[in-house]
């Protein structure tokens, strides 16, 4: 033939199954696949069995035959194939996953990415905690996102959406190391390199099931000579995988010990009972010519049957949740035996209507340029795997992690987290970690400060910085620096919003502006306080009259008054309450006592009682005494809405806030500095009273 005829790309692909290997060649058009060439091989031996390649060098022998014939079919060489692994040793975990930001974040695909991602490493951790005692190494070779979350709630696709809490519930799948490695080892012995890897059941489906029926709870089952592969969809998706070790090869055994015949000629005889032919005619192990009604062969493996299909109804029955599928398609050899789908729906307690084979129905696209070519089930699985080829591109590639080599499936888009993930890196290291949260309570409400954000990993790829959404090729070499953990959270009295409030009073007409007072676990505390965990902090609604009065720095003279009612020094005074009083002008601290009713009463303290009559009398003459200095007192004021407490002096002026707020007048750089006490501008000279509210920053 003319290579001419042919696009310049076309795919090759290959079912290595247990009885025979198919080897197709054809390519996609708009209008479907054109199969241009295909042949059939059986194997000479039975080199493998329940779908494990025993003979490596035996089905690499098989395997040039086909490739040879197809060759001279197309007249081109075929350097590169797309096969497919059995279910017999496919193991299968679900797991969810999820992400939370600080803050709502427009999900793009790399986020989509990483989630997937944090949901196979889940499931790859319940295989290897399930096969630890196996001591096989399990790749990932397919995963299937079941469904996505957007803050909670179910969602089909989350790229562009806005949300601050996403998640996945992935169906993973994977094989042990041992399978891989044995299909690789026999295709490259006979001159091929793997292009595409994809699983049996996953290939059946591709042309079993289109996409718009796995919306239906609809079950697959691939019945082949060592094994019978279950996939179940639901919603759209693939929900399930699973897989019996019993299929055609059980029959044929059966009838070879049944009529006295080699395995090959058994086969034969499985395959005429198939058809509508009557009666079968073969020869035994002692020469003899024999021959046997059909009806007969089939009643020879009706047992067989029956428990082939009673195990894989019960096993898409615990697939699908404890309950039968609403339909069965059935494809591969073993299920054409009559009486096979039948006993399916017996056994699942379904309309037999609803369990069918699949064959020409499915294959209505697909065009054949060889002539002879009957569409039937048989032909799903291998045209299957060449589609999956324009689906995903996958096979095996090898790279190094830090220093190690390691094995990862190519799904066409692998990154640096996914040799990571393969390496054995968690999750947690490679993505940096927030410190140890502070969780205490604020006025009965539960709040928490989230500690700082660590240290990113750091990666090099090929000896270059690069990150983790990197894409990577076969033979890359790449170097990881784990992520580290952020200090713990830390917060202060001062930091908390609660702390600016202020509580306002009217005294004597003027409205005072006190700072609140803060309590942690019952007792005062200042704004350098620093909050422990399950600290209880609560912001006072009141001060008392005597705390009132000591910020004010007053001392009155004779009762005081609260809301006009004569209080004492415990008085709760609340948001513009009202405080009346007089208050003593003299320079000497007054005395204070309580009457009988526990109101505050005042009384001079001075030296002697200043009457009319001695204000009258004249002062005698004394000798000069030195001047003595007024007393040193303390004022409390705020400054930016902090309380601030000025020692030392018997008078005082805005500049000697400077001693004790830090600011810095040489620190201009052009700015405007406000200063203003009680929302009045002011120079540094202006005298403080207590209660002064004072504002000082650069505007």
């Amino acid at each position: 033939m003319s290579n001419q005829v042919y696009p310049e790309k076309m795919v090759f692909g290959l079912d290595i199954g247990t009885r025979s290997i198919v080897g197709t060649v054809g390519y996609k058009t708009a209008e479907g696949f054109t199969v241009v060439a295909q042949c059939t091989k059986l194997h000479e031996t039975r080199a493998m069995l329940d779908g494990q390649i025993h003979d490596i060098g035996s089905v690499a022998a098989t395997i040039t035959q086909v490739r040879k014939e197809l060759e001279q079919q197309i007249d081109r060489k075929l350097t590169d194939v797309c096969i497919a692994a059995a279910g017999r040793v496919l193991n299968t975990a679900t797991a969810s996953a999820e992400l939370t930001f600080d803050e709502e974040t427009v999900i793009d695909a790399e986020i989509i990415h990483s989630l997937e991602m944090l949901g196979v490493e889940k499931a790859h951790k319940k295989i290897r905690e399930e096969t630890e005692d196996t001591g096989h190494n399990f790749f990932c070779v397919a995963y299937t996102v079941v469904h996505y979350y957007l803050n909670g709630f179910m969602i089909t696709n989350l790229e562009e959406h806005k949300g601050t809490k996403i998640g996945a519930e992935v169906l993973a799948t994977f094989l042990p190391d041992e399978v891989i490695d044995g299909l690789y080892s026999a295709v490259q012995k006979a001159g091929l390199q793997v292009e595409n890897l994809t699983l049996e059941p996953i290939a059946a489906m591709q042309v079993a099931i289109p996409e718009n029926y796995r919306l239906l709870n609809i079950a697959l089952v691939d019945v082949g000579a060592g094994t019978s592969d279950i996939c179940i969809t639901k919603d759209g998706s693939v929900i399930a995988y699973g897989m019996i070790p019993m299929a055609g090869d059980m029959l044929t055994e059966v009838i070879a010990r049944k009529r006295l015949v080699d395995f090959k000629q058994a086969e034969q005889i499985k395959l005429e009972a198939s058809t509508k032919k009557k009666t079968i005619t073969y020869q035994d192990i002692m020469g003899l010519k024999q021959k046997v009604e059909r009806k007969d062969v089939l009643t020879d493996v009706e047992d067989s049957i029956c428990q082939i299909t009673k195990e894989v109804a019960e096993q898409i029955i615990e697939l699908n949740g404890g309950k039968p599928v609403s339909a069965v398609f059935v494809v591969g050899g073993g299920g054409k035996i009559p009486g096979f789908t039948e006993r399916l729906a017996e056994y699942l307690k379904i309309a037999k209507e609803r369990v069918a084979l699949r064959g020409i129905e499915v294959l209505s696209s697909v065009t054949f340029l060889q002539e002879g070519i009957k569409k039937d089930s048989l032909l799903v699985t291998p045209i299957g795997i060449c589609l999956n080829y324009y689906e995903q591109r996958n096979s095996f590639i090898f790279v190094r992690v830090n220093e190690e080599r390691i094995k990862l499936y190519d799904n066409g888009k692998l990154t640096i987290v996914d040799a990571a993930l393969q390496f054995g890196y968690p999750n947690e290291k490679l993505f940096p970690m927030r410190g140890k949260e502070l969780m205490f309570t604020v006025n009965g409400e539960k709040r928490m400060v989230r500690g700082e954000l660590g240290e990113a990993a750091v990666v090099l790829l090929n000896r270059k910085p690069a990150g983790f959404n990197s894409v990577i090729e076969q033979n890359d070499e790449i170097i990881i620096k784990e992520s580290t953990q952020g200090a713990p959270a830390s917060c202060t009295i001062g930091k908390l919003p609660e702390f600016k409030q202020t509580l306002n009073f009217m005294v004597n007409g003027n409205k005072v502006t006190c700072p609140r007072y803060m309590q942690a676990n019952g007792e005062m505390v200042s704004e350098y306080y620093e909050i422990k965990d399950g600290d209880v902090i609560v912001s006072m609604e009141y001060y008392t009259l005597e705390q009132v009065l000591a910020f004010l720095d007053i001392a009155p003279q004779g009762r005081v008054y609260v809301n006009h009612m004569p209080a004492g020094s415990e008085e709760k005074v609340y948001e513009n309450f009202v405080i009346n009083m007089e208050i003593e002008e003299q320079r000497y601290e007054p005395e204070r006592y309580r009457d009988e009713d526990g109101v505050i009463e005042y009384e001079s303290a001075a030296a002697e009682e200043i009457t009319e009559e001695t204000a009258k009398s004249p002062v005698p003459e004394q000798e000069t005494q030195p001047e003595v200095p007024a007393a040193a007192k303390e004022i409390m004021i705020s400054v930016n809405d902090r309380p601030v407490v000025l020692k030392g002096k018997s008078s005082y002026m805005l500049v000697d806030v400077l001693d004790v707020v830090p600011f810095n007048l040489a620190e201009a750089n052009g700015r405007e500095a406000v200063v203003r006490v009680n929302e009045i501008s002011v120079n540094f000279a202006h005298p403080l009273v207590p209660g002064d509210r004072v504002e000082l920053y650069w505007k």
